[in-house]
């Protein structure tokens, strides 16, 4: 299976660590096109006299990767592709296979340049990559390619330039390649935008790579998802289910921006919020004396819980067998995302003491797995992070609980924080991917999919058990469900949660389906072929629920 993601903007050392877990990795195959902020990258060979300037003093990074060729830009209005795939019949990485696959790699190009109706695109002697009018005595290259092929799997790619800002090659000898120019799409009198580009790309990738079936996902706009059904139609063994997807924020006035998004994720008018729930999603209430207990010893240590913040419906479940999950950080989230009941105020400061009360919760409850989440602190530098590492060591240093598990925000991409909680060494890292990139934009608005799974790869890629969560019923198709699913199978992810969205008020995201019971069954199959070690799938599966039976379950743990 090939599965093409048009993925927006991502950060070049995000993609890094995402194209990383993905080439290790067994799975599917992937081709993931995006844009990069403005960097500069040079091959492990690449002659530094060939940039010009200080990347500094232009606002740019300079980065050496693990691929052929010499330095090249990558920036806005430019298409990074990096096929992440299993060439077949090909088991090392020599220069006759680096060339063949180049040259298929350059096929696919000039085929969708072609398509869009620059046909005067072909091949230069000498110099790989994409060139206008390569037979002509000023020839352009329009695309660059550097790849790493090793042991059959590719990775790194090409740079196709659509609406560039062409100036910043000024700043560069590009590719090495003295006294040769660069162009663009635009350059060429050809007005498109790098989704319509990333979309015929995915249909000649799906032809050329994709034999064993091919899907495609986009976080920006439902029409390209519907508009590749062409190549998406392959037999694929998986389970079909093409279904109408309705979401509207019924109960107050939309935005302009949240109404765009709407639209970009095809979505029209919900459930309303009235509507009686099916008899499978009625939690049983029952104040038992376990849940009496954790409800006395949280609040007499002034402890907040996501399980009271989200409204989860098996609190009386969890805290009747001595289990919670701490939420630290405070209580207010400077995020918005549109399925959450979590308080958006403006937050107050870090209470220095909230580590050791937690602490001293974990083992007034007598608890061997403890489960920390936060709320998202963008105004913090380190985006809270500190707090987590703070938190574990407190309660390491009580000796008692046996796993702690993190269920962490995003930390805005920085690497940084992120490093700051390995170096904590928490037993499970759990961030959860929410929902299917086409609707990502309207549910995590100040989240990215990339950076999701980017943090999911950089987390497994230091040994640490990864966990990661679903929430259905918000639009997506199971189709979109099934295409997600592979992407957390591909960065490695060994435990997943799949569970019902609930509308905790009018003001959040309406419900467009009820998902039953046979799907979440279906999900979880599916979910276990693809290599995922445990799954917790039902209506009313959250993302902390049963968490220590889920390491318990691993191979690992036993």
């Amino acid at each position: 299976m090939l599965r093409t993601r048009w993925l927006g903007e991502v950060k070049f050392r995000e993609a890094l660590n995402l194209q990383r877990q993905l080439f290790t990795a067994s799975g599917d195959d992937h081709l993931l096109l995006l844009e990069h902020e403005h960097v500069f990258t040079g091959g492990r060979n690449a002659d530094p006299n060939n940039l010009l300037i200080d990347p500094a003093s232009v606002g740019a990074s300079y980065e050496i990767v693990d691929r052929g060729g010499d330095i090249t830009y990558h920036g806005p209005g430019q298409i990074t592709g990096y096929p992440v795939i299993s060439l077949k019949g090909r088991r090392g990485g020599g220069i006759a296979e680096t060339r063949a696959y180049v040259h298929e790699l350059e096929a696919v190009l000039i085929n969708a340049l072609s398509d869009i109706g620059l046909r005067n695109c072909g091949r230069l002697p000498k110099y790989p990559g994409v060139w206008v009018n390569p037979e002509s005595d000023n020839p352009k290259k329009i695309a660059a390619v550097g790849v790493r092929l090793s042991r059959g799997r590719t990775m790194h790619g090409f740079a196709l330039n659509v609406n560039t800002d062409m100036t910043w090659f000024d700043r560069i000898i590009p590719c090495g390649i003295a006294g040769l120019g660069t162009t663009s799409i635009e350059f060429q009198g050809l007005e498109v935008s790098t989704e319509s580009v990333a979309q015929t790309i995915g249909c000649h990738a799906a032809a050329t790579w994709g034999a064993h079936g091919a899907e495609f996902a986009s976080v920006t706009s439902s029409s390209l998802q519907k508009s590749l059904e062409d190549f998406a139609s392959k037999e694929t063994g998986e389970p079909d289910s093409k279904q109408e997807v309705s979401v509207f924020l019924r109960d107050r006035k939309p935005t302009p921006r949240r109404e765009r998004r709407l639209k970009d994720a095809g979505l029209g008018e919900g459930l309303p919020i009235t509507e009686k729930k099916p008899s499978w999603m009625k939690a049983r209430i029952d104040l038992s004396a376990g849940y009496k207990k954790v409800r006395s010893t949280i609040a007499d240590l002034e402890l907040t819980t996501v399980c009271e913040e989200a409204g989860c419906p098996n609190i009386y479940e969890c805290w009747g067998e001595g289990t919670a999950t701490f939420m630290i950080n405070g209580s207010r989230c400077t995020r918005s995302c549109g399925f959450c009941l979590v308080d958006t105020r403006r937050p107050q400061p870090l209470d220095p003491d909230e580590p050791r009360r937690v602490a001293e919760a974990a083992a007034a409850m007598g608890l061997q797995h403890v489960v920390i989440t936060a709320v998202a602190r963008d105004d913090l530098e380190d985006g809270g992070a500190n707090g987590f590492a703070q938190t574990i060591k407190a309660i390491r240093e009580k000796g008692q609980v046996v796993n702690i598990e993190t269920l962490v925000p995003d930390f805005s991409g920085l690497q940084a924080p992120l490093e700051t909680l390995i170096e904590a060494r928490p037993d499970v890292i759990n961030h959860n991917l929410e929902t299917v990139a086409r609707l990502q934009r309207m549910v995590r608005p100040n989240a990215g999919y990339a950076r999701s799974l980017a943090l999911l790869a950089r987390s497994k890629q230091n040994d640490f058990l990864t966990k990661s969560g679903l929430i259905v019923g918000l639009g997506e198709t199971d189709d979109e469900l099934y295409g997600a699913i592979g992407d957390l199978a591909g960065v490695g992810v060994d435990i997943l949660t799949i569970g019902q969205y609930l509308r905790p008020s009018s003001q959040h995201l309406p419900i467009q389906r009820w998902v039953p019971p046979t799907t979440f069954n279906a999900l979880a199959e599916y979910a276990k072929k693809q290599g995922i070690g445990h799954v917790e799938a039902s209506p009313l599966t959250r993302s902390s629920h049963k968490a220590a039976t889920a390491i318990r379950s691993l191979p690992s743990a036993s």
